[in-house]
């Protein structure tokens, strides 16, 4: 008798404990995510700054309490969502579409940057420089509408492949990231994407790719122009560049898009020090974080001597100015 009542006790305690569980959890919803926040990522001083962080921001009682409507975070995309190695995405294609609209621009052949591209000269290509650069870009990105410059990168993005990876490129976006944007998004921060990117290029895949509408994209853009074709409105691209949000041009992409000065900002290069420095300098609690690449195992290692994601002057002032410096190899249990 003894016995099935001590039975009859331990069922009612088990069932007990686990009623205490589950109303811990709803009546803590906040608690529970943090537990289960950021697996991707390494238990240490980064991991626990980013969930503080986020905790003291989101929590009601907190002297740094900031409103839903105000928790925005600003993120670079070459870099920090995604590899940029041994060349932007972007640049890998613009050079396949100088050589898939070759045939139809003879004087190509002998006119730079597009000589040293059809030559397979990367020499060439880099010693054209940013003129040369924003040359080629205009010249492969113009001409269609909108939709159609959009098709054109999903289909290239189907089946291009990354020259030593040999992976899809949509492969090799940063799993530890896409943990990131979702914890924020859970807490309710609005994530955007400041790219020195084109801001349609980057459009086509950000939400599938990050869960980031096209609407919360910042970019590089070109001139575009409303046309009636065939009866149908459509915006036109044309061969000029109109804004490049890079550097100190990304604080000004920030404002005239967003309206709003980040809370957070996340980036892996010297061009994004200002948009780290914008987003900082603002009153109440706020955080910037740089992605250090430093693991040649998994990705790629390179920082103060690279001419793609130069980190330098980042990690110069990281420490003064209270920037978060996140270590690829230390702090990530996984790249991709």
């Amino acid at each position: 008798m003894r016995r099935a009542n001590d039975v009859s006790a331990a069922r009612r305690l088990s069932r007990s404990t686990l009623f205490g569980v589950l109303l811990a959890c709803v009546a803590l919803p906040g608690l529970a995510r943090a537990a289960d926040a950021l697996p991707g990522w390494n238990d240490g001083p980064v991991k626990a700054r980013i969930v503080d962080f986020v905790r003291s921001v989101t929590d009601p009682a907190s002297k740094s309490y900031v409103p839903p409507t105000e928790r925005i975070a600003v993120f670079d995309n070459d870099g920090t969502l995604w590899s940029e190695q041994p060349l932007y995405f972007q640049l890998a294609f613009a050079l396949d579409r100088v050589k898939a609209m070759a045939p139809s621009h003879p004087e190509w052949k002998t006119q730079e940057p597009f000589k040293s591209v059809l030559a397979r000269d990367m020499a060439g290509v880099a010693a054209a420089g940013e003129h040369g650069l924003l040359q080629m870009i205009a010249a492969t990105h113009a001409g269609t509408t909108s939709e159609e410059f959009s098709g054109i990168v999903s289909s290239w993005l189907a089946t291009a492949r990354h020259p030593s990876l040999g992976k899809p490129y949509t492969e090799l976006t940063y799993a530890p990231m896409k943990e990131l944007l979702a914890y924020l998004r859970a807490n309710g921060f609005k994530t955007y994407m400041v790219t020195g990117g084109g801001v349609e290029f980057v459009r086509a895949f950000s939400e599938q790719a990050y869960g980031v509408p096209p609407e919360q994209v910042v970019g590089s853009s070109i001139k575009t122009r409303y046309e009636v074709r065939d009866g149908k409105p459509v915006i036109v691209r044309l061969p000029e560049v109109e804004f490049i949000d890079d550097k100190a041009g990304k604080p000004v992409g920030i404002n005239r898009y967003i309206g709003r000065r980040p809370i957070l900002a996340f980036g892996n290069s010297d061009g994004d020090f200002e948009m780290l420095e914008y987003t900082t300098s603002g009153a109440g609690r706020r955080l910037g974080m740089l992605l250090r690449h430093d693991d040649g195992q998994r990705e790629f290692a390179y920082d103060r001597k690279s001419s793609i994601g130069r980190l330098e002057r980042g990690l110069d002032e990281a420490a003064r100015r209270d920037w978060l410096i996140v270590s690829m190899k230390s702090d990530w249990r996984t790249v991709y």
